[in-house]
């Protein structure tokens, strides 16, 4: 199964307030392995960075003025994530606004499928915290390039959180054996027992002649 791992950073938490996508981050995941499949881009908000937001990416209005814009890179975005399972953390906050920005440009919310690792990461460690740092620390996941939040990097730990989180430590592997593999074995075991070679009845007499021989001399 294909998915995505998904992060967005934005000029500050509430859509209803005007706040705008930043940057998305996205690895695909093939049957939990890394693909070398990715979605990155800043983007121009066409509005201020709040000090909040700042403080956590670090993304400066200076550093956004000159990137792309969302409606340059939704339909690139979508074609990516299109018919994928999307694993989030904290869903809610990065769905609201994609969608937001979808809505801006007249588009469809996403439909997807959706894992939200925060609610997972609650339910297994109630009471607990559940950011991503504090996951990271869990699992001893190394999380010393995380000096500001930013897109990909929080992917790329967030791959390996939820592989904890949902006790897959390795990737499952498919050993199943078709009919030429079994055919094969067999006819390998086949082959080995072709190499057996029966004593003739006069082998077999003179090796009894032989042991009583050698029995005499052992006891007489």
């Amino acid at each position: 199964m294909k998915e995505i791992v998904l992060d967005t950073e934005t000029t500050g938490i509430s859509v209803e307030e005007g706040h705008r996508i930043v940057e998305i981050g996205c690895i695909e995941l093939d049957n939990l392995i890394p693909t070398k499949k990715q979605f990155h881009c800043y983007l121009n908000p066409e509005r201020k960075v709040s000090e909040k937001a700042l403080q956590i990416h670090g993304y400066t209005d200076n550093f956004l003025s000159n990137k792309k814009k969302f409606n340059e890179i939704s339909d690139e975005f979508l074609e990516f994530i299109k018919d994928k399972r999307l694993v989030i953390h904290n869903a809610e906050f990065d769905l609201a606004h994609i969608n937001n920005e979808l809505s801006l440009l007249g588009k469809k919310n996403i439909k997807n499928e959706i894992v939200d690792t925060l609610s997972l990461a609650r339910e297994k460690f109630p009471g607990s915290s559940a950011n991503l740092d504090a996951l990271c620390k869990r699992y001893r996941i190394d999380n010393s390039r995380r000096v500001h939040h930013t897109a990909l990097i929080d992917c790329e730990l967030l791959v390996k959180v939820y592989i904890n989180l949902i006790d897959q430590k390795e990737p499952t592997l498919n050993f199943q054996i078709n009919e030429k593999q079994i055919y094969e074995k067999k006819k390998i075991i086949k082959s080995y027992f072709k190499g057996v070679v029966k004593p003739t009845d006069a082998e077999i007499e003179n090796h009894e002649i032989y042991l009583r021989n050698s029995l005499k001399k052992n006891f007489f």
